[in-house]
């Protein structure tokens, strides 16, 4: 059942080589001398695995609803950890000392140019994806207005509604096949993946360009095709691409590679400029460079200096300023920097929007509504979730259930408007697509408005349109059939965006709640619906996806109006603290069904009890200095250890017990080593081989090849390989008792992927790796410890 599994997941169809250090089980005959058995046990008991592969795979191809199994208190062992902390190997230090001050300047001059091109990039993808859409949902919307305003004199309604259907689903089943059958892993927002990259797990596929040129496409067509979602959020995930492709200075994927910014190919340099990306993402979304600052902080950044911040800056006003220049170009507007980003809230500038003290309590609760129903999309969600994982788990199936999706929201859209008698004249500023159905003459239909249109221009008539501009009811049923089609589409195989469903339906409710809070307040100047509407939006984005400080700003830097800055705050606040108490935020809850180790800021509160002995895994397996290639091969190619760290001893005693630590060498650089064949017999020897240079790890990054692709003769195999000059002399280690909350400080702080247990003689005794850290979480009953699947 592997190969289903792999198909809802974000690895895509990529091999569950995880790098979770060895297990009790894992140990066999081959590696006995390697290997040391402890006695001690956790306290919590120990680390176990289960293989989910219950069933063959012909079992799950005989049938497409065939449930798989899948429980959220799982940790995959197929997801890696990134390298954030620099292997300070000889080769390493060589390098860096051969290196002058110029070199230095013109490396930090680089690092700027590259943000630079991010930054250039990315708002030239937000701003082909803002025409295309534009572009694409006009000529719809155009087909269906001229369909409906045609039957509606001579009769025949339904067959306006089936072109509408027939449409949508037309535009996302193109969306949904990209996605499902060519790249799964650009589909929903890509905030989950992003998020997790930036906390130093490798997602694969995630930064790839076909991932990028899906994401995309996919997102095009998703928005144009009527769902409810937003190409806000997969910016994000397509600026962090962008990051990752430019860093490097050459595409994997199309196997070009342009010889520059070679220096910046290894993890600790490249998850630096997917933060910008992720930034310079958010700032092209919303036109808020401070707040994509603030985000990619938020959101996982493990290291952070004052040069990086700058930098991220930097990227993320390049962005924003690219897609103002090049929209205003494209709006007949040379110069015109009047488009911040693609989404724009308008100006909250007029007298009936500013707000007073006694109003604050209001928006406080405001922000308990917000939360309250923030938790109950998530909770919807979750369990939909759990359902697609268990029997939506072909992309067949997957495509089908988009399309379903499509037609049902045009269908209902259509049905709202059609059973609504709410007419409004039409004004100066009137919608885009102003429908008349049964209106008199000179009227049209405001529901049309809502769902007659994308959903950005309805975020933005919610906001600006006059009081009396909306019935009641109207947003009472609005509201109601949103909320319920956004849940549905959030985790279709789609590229899709979750940020503008959100306020969508927070300034439908928050513009309804300030008509009551008017007619309370016999027409009121301070009970503005518009301002409520802004209040409402800011309330259920909060209330979903559980963001504070970043949210806070980029809401402000969209409004243009820094007034409005305690307010939003107060009511984010409200709605996160609301809403954790009753579930975790929606980003979270994907990035646990699928079993990732994500580390939070800190430790569980009630870990002091655990020590390092308890958390670390042992068995580990260690090389000596000087170790044999036939020995090394047959460890890297046995699956029980397929750990990517493994500690370097001074000796072994009698009993194979390992002696002090000399270092710490990682699977890739033994692949490399095994590859280049760099073997101290053929040092000794008359032929004359090159030595090894940084330059050739960095060419093989990031994707080493796999031990079976590496021939090693018989010969070969009793040769001896020096690991001295290879090997990090100096990783960082813990004694046996330090307890759990200062053992994932250490490890979240500096990014670690390894971290060695070492008793009072500096022997090694245990690993700690990521995995054996997010295995720890509080749950109802305290502290609870998750085990690790296979899969």
């Amino acid at each position: 059942m592997a190969n289903v599994t792999k198909k809802v997941s974000w690895s895509s169809r990529d091999e569950g080589t995880g790098e979770s250090a060895p297990l009790v089980n894992g140990a066999g005959k081959d590696t006995a001398r390697y290997s040391r058995q402890f006695s001690n046990s956790s306290i919590l008991g120990r680390l176990s695995t289960v293989d989910l592969d219950d069933q063959s795979s012909e079992d799950t191809e005989t049938s497409c609803l065939k449930e798989i199994p899948h429980s959220e208190k799982l940790l995959s062992s197929k997801y890696e950890s990134l390298d954030y902390d620099n292997s300070e190997n000889q080769l390493f230090l060589e390098e860096e000392r051969r290196m002058s001050s110029l070199e230095f300047r013109m490396l930090e001059i680089s690092r700027w140019v590259v943000c630079a091109l991010i930054g250039i990039l990315t708002g030239l993808v937000a701003c082909f994806i803002d025409i295309a859409v534009e572009q694409l949902a006009g000529v719809k919307y155009s087909v269906v207005k001229h369909s409906i305003d045609t039957f509606t004199e001579v009769g025949g309604l339904s067959i306006s509604l089936i072109l509408w259907a027939a449409l949508n689903a037309a535009i996302v089943v193109v969306g949904s096949i990209t996605v499902a059958f060519f790249e799964p892993a650009a589909a929903g927002s890509g905030i989950p993946q992003i998020k997790c990259y930036l906390n130093g797990v490798k997602i694969p596929h995630v930064v790839r360009l076909k991932t990028l040129v899906i994401k995309v496409f996919g997102v095009i067509s998703s928005v144009a095709g009527g769902l409810a979602v937003g190409k806000e959020g997969p910016m994000i995930h397509s600026g962090a691409v962008i990051a990752a492709g430019i860093s490097q200075g050459r595409s994997t994927s199309l196997k070009r590679d342009f010889k520059i910014f070679e220096y910046f190919r290894r993890d600790t340099e490249k998850r630096d400029f997917v933060s910008a990306g992720a930034a310079a993402g958010v700032s092209a979304a919303f036109g808020a460079p401070v707040g994509g600052v603030l985000f990619s902080l938020e959101e996982g950044a493990s290291f952070w200096n004052q040069m990086l911040t700058w930098r991220i800056f930097f990227a993320s006003m390049v962005s924003t300023f690219t897609l103002n220049f090049f929209l205003g170009i494209y709006h007949g507007k040379v110069g015109d920097l009047s488009n911040p980003g693609l989404i724009n809230f308008g100006s909250f500038e007029n007298e009936a929007m500013v707000y007073n003290v006694y109003e604050i309590p209001v928006f406080i609760f405001m922000g308990v509504m917000g939360g309250v129903l923030g938790a109950i999309f998530n909770t919807l969600n979750y369990w939909l979730t759990i359902f697609r994982i268990r029997y939506i788990h072909r992309p067949c199936l997957q495509v089908m259930e988009a399309v379903l999706v499509a037609a049902v929201t045009a269908t209902v859209s259509f049905a709202m408007i059609y059973f609504s008698n709410d007419c409004q004249p039409l004004g100066e500023d009137q919608a885009e697509y102003p429908l008349q159905l049964f209106c008199s003459d000179g009227e049209y239909n405001s529901m049309a408005t809502a769902f007659f249109n994308t959903p950005e221009k309805s975020v933005q008539s919610l906001f600006h349109d006059p009081p009396g501009s909306y019935d009641p009811q109207t947003l009472g049923l609005f509201t109601l059939s949103y909320f319920l089609l956004a849940f549905w589409t959030y985790g279709l195989a789609v590229s899709a965006g979750l940020f503008i469903p959100s306020l969508l339906i927070g300034a439908a409710w928050g513009r309804l709640f300030g008509i009551f809070l008017a007619k309370m307040s016999n027409g009121s100047i301070w009970a503005d619906p518009g301002k409520y509407a802004l209040i409402g939006a800011a309330a259920q984005l909060g209330g979903i996806v559980r963001m504070t400080l970043s949210l806070t700003v980029i809401m402000v830097e969209a409004t243009g109006n820094v007034t409005y800055g305690l307010p939003i705050m107060l009511v984010l606040m409200t709605a996160k603290i609301i809403g954790d108490y009753f579930v975790e935020g929606l980003y979270d809850i994907h990035i646990k069904l699928q079993s990732v180790p994500f580390l939070h800021w800190e430790a569980p509160a009630t870990s002091h009890a655990l020590t390092a002995r308890e958390v670390m895994s042992s068995p580990v397996t260690c090389f000596s200095r000087l170790e044999k290639v036939g020995n090394i091969v047959d460890v890297l190619s046995n699956a029980a250890t397929n750990n990517n760290g493994f500690p370097v001893v001074s000796e072994f005693s009698a009993s194979d017990e390992p002696g002090r630590l000399c270092g710490l060498i990682l699977r890739s650089q033994l692949i490399v080593l095994l590859k280049h064949k760099v073997f101290v017999e053929r040092a000794h020897s008359s032929l004359i081989q090159r030595k090894l240079q940084m330059k050739d790890f960095r060419d093989a990054y990031p994707r080493f090849p796999p031990i079976q692709s590496i021939h090693v003769s018989q010969d070969e195999r009793n040769c001896m390989m020096d690991l001295s000059e290879f090997m990090n002399p100096t990783p960082y280690t813990v004694p046996q008792e330090t307890s759990l909350p200062r053992v994932f400080k250490l490890f979240r702080a500096l990014g670690l992927r390894h971290l060695v247990v070492v008793d009072e003689e500096n022997r090694v005794v245990g690993l700690v790796t990521r995995k054996d850290l997010a295995r720890y979480h509080l749950g109802k009953h305290g502290l609870e410890e998750m085990q690790i699947s296979q899969t």
